[in-house]
């Protein structure tokens, strides 16, 4: 052992590992973003001669667990990352000053950001006012449908305005076990969450206070639950990949909650029905109501090791507003970007042979300025699974009890979770 720690000294003397070349390291964990921003960096760097911008793919977990421990251990840092938004509020712990990105309110504010993009978009990378991430996306929701389904079973989508008109339809032609009008999850709170923002509810409000319990919560699980449960329900879930492509070809779902990003994954994974597919609007709480919601996101941080943060602020603005590339990425991912000044390109009108020829871009769009608002807290990930908890409790009590207590259950279980989170926010100073 002596003498292979000697050698292998010796050898690391005369081999030392060479300095890094990069003037940028940046982090990405999205494959459709790293192909993208290949594509885009060149011309960065052909406009800041001698610079070399490293991108690299790292998956979403490592971005978590890695960038958190370097932040802690002052180990290597990228110099920009990108963030998935159920993750980003975990990087706002403790005093600002200790958070490991840098703060870019003024640069947003200064440049006209702010009033530029959705600015709903900018409160999932918000902590105590200050903002430390620049969003990649809107992701505005509406329905995806089976078209030639609706148009066999005489349904006019225009008179579906409300809830209440999309679940009178779905209850007429809804057959249990071979056929269901929605798509939604009894076992986590994936499709939930949307609903609940669509109502102007989430899991903490801008000061960071858990209110997954409150008034918009409960009326939101009260909603939600017979949909998928109980003997008048028209929702089913049967999980994702082939299972998914079988029940959307042979119709047993005829609708789903669809973000902008899902739509190309329901292009991807169900080929076959191209031509055959729609979209509309999210159905309104009540007449007048906003008729979307949002699910999912990406923001852009700069991290406080960056030697060179115009430069990495340049780039960010480089990947995330060039009209041209955003329309190219726009036609390959469907992912509408925030920036509204974007939309006047001729790529969100073009129709899609997919969707019946529908413009899905321009159909984005016109929703995108009413998305709601989602605030976070260090304390997200720990929130999202007890609101799955709570809603996995209150499907199995409805089951067995329909009605009867079910809104005292409700109440009570949301305010168990709500009152576990707060415990644990209590307990940790930071």
């Amino acid at each position: 052992m002596l003498v292979l720690s000697i050698l292998s000294a010796v050898w690391l003397a005369f081999n030392p590992i060479p300095p890094k070349k990069a003037t940028l390291v940046m982090w990405t964990f999205a494959k459709t973003h790293y192909d993208a921003y290949k594509q885009a960096i060149p011309s960065f760097e052909a406009k800041h001669p001698g610079v070399k911008v490293d991108l690299q793919l790292v998956s979403w977990q490592a971005v978590t667990s890695r960038l958190q421990a370097a932040f802690l251990s002052d180990l290597d840092v990228p110099d920009l990352v990108e963030v998935e938004i159920s993750a980003a509020g975990s990087f706002f712990r403790g005093p600002l000053k200790d958070v490991g990105f840098r703060d870019l309110t003024d640069r947003i504010k200064q440049s006209g950001l702010y009033d530029r993009m959705v600015q709903a978009r900018f409160a999932p990378y918000t902590s105590r006012g200050r903002i430390f991430g620049l969003p990649h996306d809107v992701h505005p929701v509406m329905i995806a449908y089976r078209r030639d389904i609706f148009d066999q079973l005489g349904i006019d989508v225009s008179k579906i305005q409300t809830w209440d008109d999309f679940i009178a339809v779905g209850r007429k032609v809804t057959i249990p076990g071979k056929r269901y009008m929605l798509e939604l999850p009894d076992s986590e709170s994936s499709r939930f969450e949307p609903l609940l923002y669509q109502r102007g509810g989430g899991l903490f409000d801008p000061q960071g206070n858990c209110i997954m319990d409150n008034e918009i919560a409960v009326q939101t699980m009260l909603f939600y639950v017979p949909l998928v449960a109980g003997p008048n329900r028209i929702a089913s879930d049967l999980g994702g990949g082939q299972i998914f492509t079988r029940a959307v070809e042979d119709g047993y779902f005829l609708c789903m909650i669809t973000p902008d990003w899902r739509s190309k994954t329901i292009e991807v994974d169900v080929p076959k029905m191209r031509g055959k597919m729609a979209l509309m609007p999210l159905p309104a709480v009540y007449p007048g109501g906003r008729r979307t919601s949002t699910w999912g996101g990406t923001m852009i941080g700069i991290t406080k090791h960056c030697k060179y943060p115009d430069l990495a602020w340049e780039l960010a603005l480089h990947l995330y507003l060039n009209k041209d590339d955003l329309a190219q990425r726009f036609r390959d991912t469907n992912i509408l970007p925030p920036a509204k000044d974007a939309w006047d390109h001729p790529a969100y009108d073009e129709p899609r042979p997919y969707w019946s020829n529908q413009p899905l871009g321009r159909l984005y769009a016109q929703l995108a300025p009413d998305v709601p608002f989602q605030y976070t807290s260090p304390f997200i990930g720990t929130a999202k699974g007890k609101l799955s908890e709570a809603l996995v409790a209150c499907v199995q009590y409805y089951k067995q009890n329909g009605d009867k207590g079910f809104e005292e259950f409700v109440r009570k279980r949301l305010k168990q979770s709500a009152d576990e989170v707060r415990r644990l926010m209590r307990r940790n100073p930071y």
